[in-house]
C-alpha cells in the first residue's frame, strides 16, 4: 500500500513549526521508530534550512512537500519542490572535521552531512524551473 500526502509551505523565517508538523504527521502514520523519526527530522530540517539559505535568500517563497509512505518494504520518501535559485545540496562536499578541534570548527555544513549519512537515498534534479529534492528512508 502506498500513501500520499502533500502540502505547500511558506519558506522563510518561522517555518520551523511546519517542519515539526511534517515529521510528526509522517511518524504517526508510518509507524517509524524513534531513531528514524529523529533522523528524518534532522534531514527535513536541513533541507528547509538550505532552501531558505540558498534558494530564496534574502526573500521568501514556497516549497511543496510531498510525502509518500510504502509498506513493503516500509519506507518514507519526502520530496521538496521549490522555484528558488537552483541549488544542489547533494553536490556539496563532505566537511573536513579532522583538522580543527571541535570548538574551532566553522559553523554550518554538518547538518546536511548528517542527513546524507542517515538517509538511504537522496536525489536532486532541476526540472522546469524547479529544484526537486527527494530523501528516502527505510523505517
Amino acid at each position: 500500500m502506498l500513501r500520499h500526502g502533500s502540502a505547500c509551505r511558506a519558506c522563510g523565517d518561522g517555518s520551523g513549526k511546519n517542519r515539526h508538523t511534517l515529521c510528526q504527521q509522517t511518524s504517526r502514520t508510518s509507524g517509524c521508530s524513534e531513531r528514524s523519526i529523529i533522523q528524518l527530522y534532522v534531514a527535513v530540517d536541513e533541507v528547509f534550512r538550505n532552501i531558505v539559505r540558498y534558494t530564496y535568500s534574502p526573500g521568501t517563497g514556497f516549497v511543496t512537500v510531498r510525502v509518500e509512505e510504502e509498506e513493503d518494504p516500509r519506507r518514507v520518501q519526502i520530496t521538496f519542490v521549490d522555484r528558488g535559485v537552483p541549488y544542489n545540496p547533494v553536490a556539496e562536499e563532505r566537511p573536513d572535521v579532522s583538522r580543527l578541534p571541535k570548538a574551532e570548527r566553522p559553523l554550518g555544513g554538518l547538518g546536511l552531512f548528517m542527513g546524507k549519512k542517515t538517509m538511504d537515498e537522496i536525489s536532486y534534479s532541476y526540472q522546469d524551473g524547479q529544484n526537486v529534492l527527494s530523501i528516502r528512508k527505510r523505517v
